[in-house]
């Protein structure tokens, strides 16, 4: 009895505080839910309702994975989540509301901008098991093993996912390029 209460101390005192992983894991996890397909507009909303999830979960959270994993897992489903409720809302498009950043010159802001929205047309452009496993994998940097745990899949399959999302991202990637020279002319 005693070493089970031994442990549920020992769990208790290694469990990170909500203001922490809120502090520390803000960026992500906003990077995240962009990347995952959601609306700049929605993006605000979308990472209340992961820490909403995460301030009524991280008392059950028990460390059979890292944090990270555990948190990606749930940026994952609440990003399904906004995006079906885009789709059944209909896709209007928002209100752009961007605010220029002073760091950066006009040139490098434009490039980076345009960056930005050729990658998240090219992910658009990828279904959403597609999406998922690229954004885990290529920007999040994620190993397959850790990206088969948060799909709740096997590792073969993530592997297959992966390299599947890879090349249609390549596909996708191509199909810009081709774009892009023919407008040129």
């Amino acid at each position: 009895m005693s070493s089970t209460v031994d442990q549920l101390v020992a769990r208790e005192a290694t469990r990170p505080a909500f203001d922490e992983v809120y502090e520390v894991h803000f960026d992500f996890v906003w990077c995240a839910l962009r990347r995952l397909g959601i609306l700049e507009s929605s993006t605000d909303d979308a990472v209340q309702d992961v820490f909403l999830v995460v301030h009524r979960k991280l008392p059950a959270f028990e460390a059979r994975s890292t944090l990270k994993t555990w948190l990606f897992g749930i940026v994952l489903r609440v990003a399904r989540d906004h995006r079906r409720r885009h789709k059944r809302k209909g896709n209007k498009e928002p209100l752009t509301t961007e605010l220029v950043d002073g760091a950066a010159g006009p040139d490098e802001h434009t490039s980076n901008n345009q960056a930005w929205r050729i990658l998240d047309r090219l992910l658009g452009e990828l279904d959403d098991d597609k999406r998922e496993v690229f954004v885990l994998a290529e920007i999040e940097q994620l190993p397959v093993p850790e990206i088969a745990a948060i799909l709740e899949i096997n590792s073969n399959t993530a592997y297959s996912r992966v390299r599947a999302a890879r090349q249609a991202f390549e596909q996708a990637l191509a199909r810009h390029h081709a774009r892009e020279a023919r407008t040129s002319k």
